[in-house]
């Protein structure tokens, strides 16, 4: 089996004797079980470690993996300098596990020293490596370490990525032991560091059941409100973690659960056994998302469809190929369309014309689809087998009018367009995150290269969206 270890660990800096002296004496149960989980681990025959920790940088849409070649860190900032570690990445890994990841069309970002520093990101390892770290080190464990980075995407493309970890570590013939850093819920008590809750204490409950069963299908339909409310940071890691396991009979086994400063720590084991009788959770998880891209696929509209027919053709027979005949009437006036194309419920391309630059509507949806799939500089062209798994939407632009100020705008209702000089920037509405006038056009400037204080034109308009 190429993964043959998984361990969930806390990661307070606290629990660490050197930082938390007398009070690390309340967390005697995780420290003891951290030992525990480090001498099977070395037991386990690993030959590398993988890590997720929350609190590395953290992309919205793209899991990140640290490919620096010496990984260093300490725990100067808790006041416990001499607690420092450097280790050495494990690069084949890492990019094996960047090439399967990006093949099961997750975005990856492989964070080098010079983006770290251009993001402002530490280039040392974050406290969610390096407590756990503590107790494995100590244990005698001295193996390479690939850091990688939880990330906000939805918890099947967490599950995903960690299933590539695996085909990763098959593909090199490496024995990998994967762990996942994180807290559970942050508000079990009146003091807790952010606030109360009492539905703090029933998710770690349900996580800690979860666990013992290793039943990710569970961990993953938690109700998103208990998830909110608990306020924790682990059950991001631990869905990757699972996902490294995907197809596996576990024997799992939680080894510590405590609370008393108000923060869940749960330490547990999952050890691989041989592959599972019934069907992996992956396989699960792809076949109801092609049931409900398919379902999503009969229901699409005119445009939608011509958008998927004319990528079908073009990667088909490389022509461009624009109808002729039987065009709807209200398509065969002129105006700007955007083409958005998701995979799995992330952006994987869109490209549009704010005015029109063709004879009517068909025409520009035609082209812009292709564009969207093939030029869109943010990501990579998509591939043929990608189209399948490729949900479209269309957005039919009216004339743009020029505004005087962000009283007229409605991030909701209105796109907008903002101008200076030469430069513009074009931001569509109803945008996820977008909230207010002030937030859409301070992300159009940013697009556009436009400095907070630089004068602008201000333009808005509305759009028909066709799914």
């Amino acid at each position: 089996m190429p993964v043959v270890f998984g361990g969930i660990c806390p990661h307070p800096p606290i629990m660490v004797p050197e930082v938390g002296r007398e009070q690390a004496k309340k967390v005697a149960s995780s420290q003891g079980a951290m030992r525990e989980l480090s001498r099977r681990l070395k037991e386990s025959g690993a030959e590398v470690m993988v890590m997720t920790s929350p609190h590395a940088p953290v992309f919205r849409d793209a899991v990140a993996i640290n490919v620096q070649p010496r990984l260093k860190g300490s725990l100067k900032q808790f006041g416990a300098a001499e607690v420092s570690f450097t280790l050495e990445n494990d690069p084949a890994l890492a990019a094996e596990i960047d090439a399967r990841a990006q093949e099961m069309g997750i975005p990856v970002v492989r964070l080098e020293e010079n983006l770290l520093r251009r993001y402002q990101a530490g280039i040392e390892l974050d406290h969610g490596f390096l407590v756990p770290l503590s107790f494995i080190l100590r244990e005698g464990v001295e193996l390479p370490f690939v850091p990688v980075s939880m990330a906000f995407l939805p918890g099947e493309r967490l599950y995903a990525f960690g299933a590539a970890i695996q085909k990763a570590a098959a593909r090199l013939n490496k024995k990998v032991a994967v762990l996942a850093s994180g807290d559970l819920s942050h508000r079990l008590t009146r003091d807790a560091p952010a606030g109360y809750d009492p539905r703090g204490e029933e998710f770690d409950r349900a996580i800690a059941a979860l666990v013992q069963k290793a039943d990710p299908e569970g961990i993953l339909r938690l109700d998103e409100e208990l998830v909110e409310r608990a306020g924790e940071c682990g059950r991001r890691p631990i869905i990757m973690l699972f996902g490294a396991l995907d197809g596996l009979n576990l024997q799992a086994e939680v080894l510590s659960y405590e609370g008393p400063f108000g923060v869940g720590y749960l330490v547990a084991a999952l050890i691989p056994r041989g592959p599972a009788l019934e069907r992996s959770l992956l396989e699960k998880i792809r076949d109801q998302q092609k049931t409900d891209l398919d379902e999503k696929k009969s229901k699409e509209s005119f445009l939608v469809r011509l958008a998927r027919r004319t990528l079908e053709n073009y990667y088909a027979t490389g022509r461009v190929e624009v109808p002729r005949e039987n065009i709807p009437k209200e398509y065969q006036k002129q105006a700007g369309t955007f083409v958005s194309l998701k995979k799995y419920g992330q952006l994987r391309g869109c490209i549009g014309t704010i005015l029109p630059q063709h004879r009517n509507v068909i025409e520009e949806v035609v082209h812009n689809a292709i564009s969207a799939a093939t030029r869109d500089p943010r990501f990579y062209p998509v591939r043929k087998d990608e189209l399948p798994e490729l949900t479209i939407s269309v957005d039919v632009l009216s004339e743009p009018e020029q505004v005087a100020g962000l009283a007229d705008l409605d991030p909701r209702k209105y796109g907008v367009i903002v101008r200076s000089g030469g430069r513009s920037g074009v931001l569509l509405p109803d945008l996820e995150g977008i909230d207010t006038a002030e937030e859409q056009v301070a992300v159009a400037r940013q697009k556009a290269g436009i400095g907070p204080g630089e004068p602008v034109e201000l333009y808005r308009f509305t759009v028909e969206r066709h799914f």
